[in-house]
Parts: structure tokens; sequence; C-alpha cells
């Protein structure tokens, strides 16, 4: 049986762990150090620790993971995986497994290398993605591959949603990968092809244009759905907008400037000008500070009407 350590921190972690517990001797668990959350600021386990405590684990939470190279190395593992960590790993780290240190990464390497790549491309409106396992270097996500999973994402498929169905795909891959491995299947193939980036996403990120086409309004929508959620900004406040959807040929041709309300329906939500002659509905939306609520209702409250302006649309 291989001799592993692993590296993650959030929940999305948590299942690889529990497959590589499975499939392997885990030797230790590593983890960012707790940190206070929640309304009283109580200092928590972070998901992969609670898991690993659970099996029965060793747990270890460096401030830096350099700090604790040598113990690593002193346990002599065949094998190192990481999932969502949240920390670069220095050459010392990587070098301690015996085979090296394997990532799993939610896309399809070269493209959107960096922290966010569910979000980066649904906010770019890929068709296609996948999960990539790969051998960690010091570089951002540079190392060669040992497998690949690929998979299309649904046209209304949001971040939320196809994180997770990645996450059980992923599990599935790192599994078949472990038996590879297991059976001396270790493969080292270079990424090819043109790179593209997936930093993290910031809050000036996340603010919708109007006067931009409906469908990429549409892909920033479900992009940021988890964090830090589009919205539309102006004087008058913030809107997050929630949820959207093309519209079909039956639905009210488009008029007017980028942001007139073109329908309200009750039940489903308002339907509002975009840039090149498009149009979305707006279906899910939540006032900052504020309750989420179907949008007809939300137009309802402010007494919107058909051919009237949304009030989050600035108009300087």
């Amino acid at each position: 049986m291989l001799k592993t350590i692993f590296f993650g921190t959030p929940e999305t972690a948590v299942p690889f762990l529990g497959k590589l517990a499975e499939r392997t001797e885990v030797l230790a668990v590593v983890s960012q150090p707790d940190k206070p959350a929640g309304r009283g600021l109580a200092t928590l386990p972070t998901p992969v620790k609670a898991a690993a405590l659970e099996l029965g684990l060793k747990v270890l939470q460096p401030s830096k993971p350099s700090e604790i190279a040598a113990e690593l190395k002193s346990l002599a593992a065949a094998l190192a995986v990481v999932v969502a960590y949240g920390r670069l790993l220095r050459r010392d780290v990587l070098d301690a497994p015996r085979l090296g240190t394997m990532n799993v990464h939610f896309s399809l390497l070269p493209k959107y290398r960096g922290a966010a790549p569910v979000q980066w491309s649904l906010v770019r409106g890929e068709k296609r993605t996948g999960v990539t396992l790969f051998w960690l270097d010091e570089g951002m996500d540079t190392g060669p591959i040992q497998s690949v999973l690929e998979t299309e994402v649904g046209p209304d498929e949001d971040a939320g949603g196809l994180l997770a169905r990645l996450t059980e795909s992923g599990v599935g891959l790192l599994d078949k990968t472990l038996i590879d491995i297991e059976a001396g299947k270790v493969v080292r193939v270079p990424q090819q092809g043109g790179e593209t980036l997936a930093p993290l996403i910031k809050r000036e990120d996340a603010r919708l244009d109007l006067s931009r086409p409906a469908q990429e309004i549409h892909d920033m929508v479900r992009g940021l759905r988890l964090w830090p959620r589009a919205a539309l900004e102006s004087r008058d406040g913030r809107l997050l907008v929630l949820k959207t959807a093309l519209p079909g040929p039956q639905d009210p041709a488009g008029s007017g400037r980028a942001g007139t309300i073109l329908s309200v329906e009750r039940g489903r939500g308002i339907l509002v000008q975009c840039g090149s002659c498009s149009r979305l509905w707006f279906l899910e939306v939540q006032p900052e500070g504020k309750r989420r609520s179907n949008a007809a209702d939300f137009a309802n409250g402010l007494r919107l009407a058909v051919g009237g302006l949304l009030p989050f649309v600035d108009e300087t």
C-alpha cells in the first residue's frame, strides 16, 4: 500500500482526503492554521483538519510549510497529494515524498492556472473543462501531467454546481490514478498549448456592465455565483445578481438603452435590455444588506415597470 501525505484546507478537499485514506496509508495531513470564523469569531478547525481527526490521522498546521520540510522527509512517504491547500510549496517540501507531490486542479491545464479556475472558466464562457492531476514544481501550476478528465460545461451551470461536479469526478480520477501509480505507471507529460491565468477573484471583478452582450453578463453571473457575486453598482447602492437566463424567441423584443426593463413576469423575473441588441432575464437578485428575492418581486417592490430603467444603472 502506498504511503502518502495530504495537503488541503477547505471543504472541497475533504472527499479527496477520504479517497486517499481509503486507497493508501496516509502518514500525515497538512492544513492551514485554524482561524476565527462566524459571528462569534470562534476558532474552528479547517474542514480538512476536522475530517482528518475523525479518521484518526496525524495533522500538521505550520504557518509556513517549509517549517516542517524535514519532518515530512522523515516520514518516507511515496507520494503527496495537494487539493486547495492555499499556499505555494517550496522545493524542499515538494521533494519530501519519493515520487514527488501531485496536485488536483480544476481545469484543463495549461488553461486557467491559478487560484480560481472554475470561476474564470465560466466567466470566459468555456464549453469544456475538466480536472488535471499534475506533478507540482515551483511554478504556478506548470508541472507535468499525470492524468486528465474532460467534461462539457452546461450553458446555465454555475460555479457551485460545476465545482461540485468536478469534485466528484476528480475523486474518481484520483482513485484510478492511485491504482496506476501503485502499479508503477507514473507518467510526467509536459503541458502543451496556450496558457491562461485564473487569479483570485476580487470584488471589482464582479461589477456588471449592462452595455456588454447578454451572454457575457450571464457567464459572469454564473461564474461568480459563490463569491464575490456579480453586481450592478451605482451611486444608489449595489444590487447582487444571483441568477440569470438567456431569453427565448417567444420573449419580448429589445428596445431602449442598456438597463431598460422589457418585461416583468411574476414568478419568473425581469427581462432587461443589454448591449449589442441583446436581452437577459434577471431571475434572482439581492440588494446588498437585504434578503434575496425573485427579480419580479424586487421590481414590483420598487414600482418598476416596463420601459423603466433599473435604478442600479449608473447614469453618470
